[in-house]
């Protein structure tokens, strides 16, 4: 037998066992493909207006209906249907699992469940932590403005120059008064656009460097918030040589209630995780950090909210308000409204 008629022996023993697949395949479409065709209905229905869309009896079919379509995909892989089929039943399958085991809230429903419960329940977990964070933030405040007072060379070693700007020890009072505290405001496009954005970049910085460094034990942690006092009190130091304590803490209040909040977040949630480090209790080191990464992350993740609040106040609206008395008065109701919203949001009865 020549080559060309073996060839054509085996295209005409191949077309029997083509025509056999295609009449399994469609034999297996039959029985199944309502059910496919129902469950892809329902599942167009949840994409178009959520899982609240379905009737009872719906939702109960619907992981039936799942179910019915993992088993037509598993025995579509193990006899070798036609690959449109396989593909087809891989695509609703993935769509049904989205449906059954997906979340049920929408992206702005997860937002309000976070800022309006799992934010403040997580801050108030952390009591201690936030305490530690401040007195460390304090005591380089008070390093900070006696070093300084004394000495306002020392203002140069402690404030960076990205956040000194004009300032410094050959500043005068009317420099400070007039291209500082009592500034005009520069226009919508400067505020907003370039200082705000620079400030919110800035402290984020800080903040996530703060919570980052927990993982050395906390230490660092303590360093970075001792840090920052200093640097604030180096800056109220200088003003306050020159007879300008008040107008310089007014200026601070209406952002700095803030941005210090959201600071001292960042390094309370950085000691959780130093905490979890140094004392694992019965848990592996690993196991106690992811724990403690989970109560410390929505904190972190909480205060960079807050560091675009701050940093919206102090580039945008600060030098709006020119009465020093007024600054005091936003700075006292932005603090009483952060110590309620800690506080008492989502705060669960006494039984």
């Amino acid at each position: 037998m020549s080559v060309f008629e073996t060839s054509l022996a085996d295209r005409a023993a191949a077309q029997p066992a083509r025509r056999a697949v295609v009449l399994k395949s469609s034999e297996f479409r039959k029985g199944r493909e309502k059910s496919w065709r129902e469950l892809e209905t329902l599942i167009g229905r949840i994409d178009r207006s959520g899982i609240r869309a379905l009737a009872g009896d719906e939702l109960e079919r619907l992981p039936l209906l799942y179910r019915s379509a993992l088993s037509s995909l598993s025995v579509a892989r193990s006899i070798a249907l036609d690959r449109n089929l396989r593909l087809y039943l891989e695509n609703l399958s993935f769509r049904a699992f989205l449906a059954v085991y997906g979340p049920r809230e929408s992206i702005l429903e997860s937002i309000g469940e976070f800022l309006l419960r799992g934010f403040p329940r997580a801050v108030r977990k952390v009591g201690w932590h936030l305490l530690v964070a401040f007195l460390a933030l304090m005591v380089g405040v008070a390093a900070g403005y006696a070093l300084t007072v004394s000495e306002e060379a020392w203002f140069g070693a402690f404030v960076p120059s990205g956040l000194a700007g004009d300032r410094g020890p050959s500043s005068t009072r009317e420099e400070l008064l007039h291209n500082e505290i009592f500034q005009p405001w520069p226009g919508f496009a400067k505020s907003f656009a370039l200082f705000a954005s620079f400030l919110f970049s800035h402290n984020t910085m800080v903040g996530i460097f703060c919570f980052a460094l927990g993982v050395a034990g906390g230490v660092p942690t303590l360093m970075l918030l001792a840090y920052q006092g200093l640097t604030l009190g180096a800056f109220v130091a200088l003003h306050a040589n020159r007879g300008l304590t008040v107008e310089i803490l007014g200026w601070l209040s209406i952002h700095g209630v803030t941005e210090i909040l959201a600071i001292l977040l960042c390094g309370a949630a950085g000691l959780v995780v130093a905490e979890r480090i140094l004392f694992p209790e019965r848990r592996s080191r690993l196991e106690s950090i992811a724990a403690g990464g989970q109560g410390a992350a929505p904190i972190a993740i909480g205060a960079m909210l807050l560091f675009l609040v701050a940093g919206i106040l102090e580039g945008g609206f600060r030098q709006l308000v020119p009465d020093t008395d007024m600054r005091f008065a936003i700075g006292g109701a932005t603090a009483l409204m952060w110590f309620a919203y800690f506080v008492f949001c989502a705060r669960e009865p006494r039984r």
